[in-house]
């Protein structure tokens, strides 16, 4: 029984990110009916994270109070909610819409889903119940924009691909699945509306997310963008799953490594990545751009990802649902802020420049890192002593 309620736990999980990029083959296509240029696609960013922070924010210990099943369920129906408005009734306005209906359900998902599968598997194996839930999250967020990419690729151009129903066709199967789940945590007197906490020692992990999944979401915001100019949109969603399937394939030696250690090296993945990216469009080669993606990629979904997830888990026992809130919240303002400014500035300077601007920021934010961190061993060693 316990494994299975892990599996479903992880399905469940794997759905609400998997929704997440469905869309994002399409935004092309959403873009030029807009009429807003690459603005466009950052709106619906902007809308993703409208959704989403304010959740992360004063929900994202809700799961403390009602339990992990509710917040879980209502993610699910959140997701199928947003895919089905835009199978149905396909347009810009309506994206904008279902991104927000999305960042809500993710928030409610990712800081649910994280304690739960803790409780579930034992504190004992805390590290490996990370594994299992950013595993299932980096393959849902990757895997839905490759399903759509292929439907298209399939069936041709459309606004209502096959990978739509897929999903709307699992959303009330894994609702009634997440019913049987047990009831492994305990129930807690406290508020409903819980802010994230940040626990002392996490805020060099928080950051480092932050900067690895800008990159992430300049690749998932840019590149449909840069493919369809060669003619090779349909391309865009099995690229974006590179851009995510390479850290999932970096995760179990990420999980053998010490949490310092695998950060360490996500940093320095970071710029290494981008700069293949941002070579790759300036110079107009493929390959290029497959090879930063998939540097971006071990680096955000892999080292980075794990690490941080599973070292905050640590840190906060007590407040684990708060605190993986808190870590989203340094994710989602370099996976949304950067991207944001990078689209209107897109419309004024032109792609690759933004991009360059984007990269020299960047850099500005990894330098500044290594004081921080080496401040704060000091702090930690003249308290020990």
């Amino acid at each position: 029984m316990p494994r299975l309620s892990v599996a479903i736990l992880a399905l469940c999980l794997f759905a609400v990110t998997f929704a997440v990029n469905l869309q994002a083959p399409l935004y092309p296509a959403y873009v030029a009916s807009s009429g807003f240029g690459a603005m466009a696609a950052t709106v619906a960013f902007a809308a993703y994270v409208a959704g989403l922070m304010p959740t992360l924010i004063f929900l994202g210990g809700l799961s403390d109070r009602i339990g992990r099943k509710v917040p879980l369920i209502c993610a699910l129906l959140l997701s199928g909610g947003a895919t089905l408005l835009l199978a149905l009734s396909p347009g810009w306005v309506q994206l904008v819409i279902a991104r927000g209906l999305l960042g809500a359900g993710t928030g409610l998902a990712t800081t649910s889903g994280t304690a739960y599968m803790i409780e579930l598997m034992g504190e004992a194996r805390a590290k490996q119940a990370a594994l299992r839930v950013t595993s299932a999250t980096s393959l849902g967020f990757g895997g839905g924009a490759l399903a759509t990419g292929l439907s298209l690729i399939a069936q041709g151009p459309s606004f209502a691909p096959a990978s739509f129903w897929l999903l709307l066709l699992a959303v009330p199967v894994l609702v009634l699945a997440s019913l049987s789940l047990p009831r492994a945590w305990v129930p807690r007197h406290v508020s409903m509306l819980r802010l994230p906490v940040f626990p002392a020692g996490s805020a060099p992990y928080g950051i480092a997310m932050g900067l690895s999944w800008a990159s992430t979401g300049m690749t998932i915001a840019v590149v449909p963008l840069l493919l369809d100019r060669h003619g090779l949109g349909a391309w865009s969603g099995p690229v974006i799953f590179l851009a995510l399937f390479v850290g999932f394939l970096c995760q179990p030696l990420a999980r053998r490594m010490s949490n310092p250690r695998a950060l360490r090296l996500g940093l320095c993945l970071i710029p290494l990545g981008f700069s293949g990216l941002l070579a790759g469009a300036a110079l107009q080669s493929i390959p290029l751009i497959l090879l930063g993606t998939a540097l971006t990629s071990a680096s955000s979904y892999g080292f980075t990802y794990l690490s941080s997830l599973s070292e905050v888990s640590m840190l906060a026992p007590e407040n684990r649902a708060r605190a993986t809130a808190g870590l989203f919240v340094y994710a989602y303002c370099g996976f949304s802020i950067p991207v944001i400014a990078a689209g209107g500035l897109a419309d004024w300077i032109g792609l690759v420049p933004a991009m360059a601007v984007f990269f020299a920021m960047q850099l500005t934010c990894l330098a500044a890192l290594g004081p921080i961190r080496r401040l704060r061993h000091e702090r930690l060693a003249r308290a020990n002593a």
